[in-house]
């Protein structure tokens, strides 16, 4: 066991000693050591309930035969920070959980994990770790929030935000969205939707990470707490049989992974992270042009909020993942030999799961989809030689292709207060850049416009190098790469150009010509938002992060 080094003969009787001032005694000390890594904090409200979660996972390490060693990293809320420079902070998060996770198993040489995030980043970053450590490990999602009622109307935080528009446009009081924003959001737990946290919930599941069911378990059932406390007992078996994470997660349960994310209409922020993972794993093969193919090749299966009107309860009751997947696998459109964190293959899992006598109306047929291809479309041209996401979902039926003139912007805050302010009008494509990994710093979300112009109903386009929440919707093309920072075509657009985008065409166009082109470049000097103070984590980030095609990865590209 790793754990060896550090308990074991005659040197380490110091290092005992300390680990039995904690009350451990000698026989807890020589059992496989494991970190539970919790993602605890009382500011984000999926992860308010994550130490009833922690207990349980290290009841059942404890069962298998280990010793559990509990410790904390960090996590931050999109939707506390939306908005605001807070959002800076958010992608840069991710890569940083995983450092810090990196250095506590890598000080303390942890023999597995169980890792419990729940919220946007926190899930990625457990990924990601167990792709870089690769130690026995198994991933416990915190589970999403109920969704709240609203007379006989399901709401989620989207929702909430949309009646900002509304009230706004004086077509709510003021009074009526205090009373909504009291019930949008009734429990612990991730926003009841399939926006990034359950998305990427759902995408760890597939990759065989965590158990199945796990992703769609609400946050405040008691079946949440069994699954954990399965988790930290299975994690042991994962150690005896030295199954490690990269032989779960691979290029065939990857690919499994986007499937079932397109199956869903899940984020556009999975497209980042995804990316990411990859990048952990370095699989190569693994780029945005393979999931383009992917999502053309998988049918839209769910109408999930925010793009659709169903709650993610009641994709849990119709069978969660695993019924998505079973759909996909009698289809032939997943493998189904991937092994899992079970010790069984994705196969054998489906045949064991038991699925309820109903859910087609929530899980539909592939008679019956909601659309042919995946949520998700990559786009190319002018405008993005290295590509752009759009998620194709939550775009009107009339705005699958477009054309309209630019109006730019060089940050979130302009482009937000233009739009509050009536300054921008129905037709116009807004272009706001600089908000890309390096030129935010940070890659911050834009959902604040996006839910912006749904609520005030105007016929708007969103074009950005920055990225948008999971429960964005409306039509938005974000990643947009190379990035203005990074001497982008992003970066030459000026006020009154021409753009055009293809859906069909996975096409993304700067309707101007070669010369033209060519003519501005040579003037170009990027202008990157200002950070207030030279030794902020932000500005390590902007040096060393990579381009939003290759994950934004901290620490730059392989």
């Amino acid at each position: 066991m790793r754990s060896d080094e550090m308990k074991l003969g005659m040197q380490r009787a110091a290092a005992r000693s300390l680990l039995k001032s904690t009350g451990l005694s000698q026989s807890d000390i020589e059992r496989p050591w494991i970190g539970v890594v919790n993602f605890f904090t009382e500011v984000v409200p999926g992860h308010v309930h994550l130490q009833s979660i922690a207990r349980a996972a290290k009841e059942g390490v404890f069962l298998g035969g280990g010793q559990p060693f509990e410790f904390n990293t960090i996590a931050v809320c999109d939707g506390i920070a939306q908005g605001t420079d807070g959002m800076k902070y958010s992608l840069p998060s991710r890569d940083l959980a995983v450092e810090t996770i990196e250095i506590m198993v890598q000080a303390h040489k942890f023999d597995g994990m169980v890792l419990i995030p729940a919220c946007d980043k926190t899930v990625p970053a457990a990924l990601m770790a167990c792709a870089r450590l690769n130690i026995p490990s198994i991933i416990v999602t915190g589970g999403p929030m109920l969704p709240g009622i609203y007379g006989d109307r399901e709401l989620s935080l989207v929702e909430m935000r949309e009646f900002i528009g509304k009230a706004h446009d004086g077509k709510i009081s003021e009074e009526e969205l205090h009373r909504i924003e009291s019930i949008a959001c009734p429990s612990a737990g991730s926003c009841s939707m399939m926006a990034t946290a359950n998305t990427m919930g759902a995408i760890t599941e597939a990759l065989g990470m965590s158990m199945p069911g796990c992703a769609t378990t609400h946050a405040v059932v008691a079946e949440k707490r069994r699954i954990a406390r399965r988790s930290g007992e299975v994690v042991m078996r994962l150690l005896e049989d030295e199954i490690s994470p990269r032989d779960i997660m691979t290029a065939q349960s990857l690919r499994n992974a986007v499937r079932v994310d397109m199956a869903l209409g899940g984020s556009l922020n999975s497209v980042l992270h995804s990316m990411a993972i990859a990048e952990e794993l370095e699989i190569d093969e693994f780029d945005l042009r393979s999931l383009d193919e992917a999502a053309k090749e998988t049918p839209q299966l769910c109408s999930l909020k925010p793009a659709g009107d169903d709650s993610v309860l009641k994709l849990d009751q119709a069978g969660g993942i695993p019924a998505v997947m079973n759909k996909l696998a009698r289809a032939k459109l997943i493998d189904t030999n991937a092994i899992t964190v079970t010790g069984k293959t994705v196969g054998e899992n489906l045949e064991s799961f038991h699925y309820p006598k109903t859910g087609d109306e929530i899980i539909r047929s592939f008679e019956n989809p909601v659309r042919k291809e995946g949520s998700i479309a990559v786009l190319f041209g002018s405008l993005a030689p290295n590509g752009a996401v759009i998620k194709q979902a939550a775009l009107p039926k009339d705005m699958m292709e477009y054309e309209g003139p630019a109006q730019v912007f060089g940050c979130l805050e302009d482009a937000l207060n233009s739009l509050w302010d009536g300054e921008v009008e129905s037709g116009t494509i807004m272009v706001v850049r600089y908000e890309g990994p390096k030129g935010g710093p940070g890659m911050r979300e834009q959902h604040s416009i996006a839910s912006l112009i749904s609520g005030l109903e105007k016929e708007i386009v969103l074009v950005t190098d920055g990225r948008f929440s999971g429960s964005s919707r409306g039509a938005a093309i974000g990643h947009v790469a190379p990035e203005a920072a990074d001497g982008g075509p992003i970066g030459i657009v000026e006020d009154g150009d021409m753009i055009s985008y293809s859906v069909p065409e996975r096409r993304l166009t700067l309707e101007l010509d070669n010369d033209q082109i060519e003519e501005r470049f040579d003037e170009f000097s990027p202008q990157p938002q200002e950070i207030r103070s030279r030794r902020s984590v932000l500005n390590r980030y902007r040096e060393l992060v990579s381009s939003a095609d290759r994950g934004a990865i901290y620490g730059g590209e392989r």
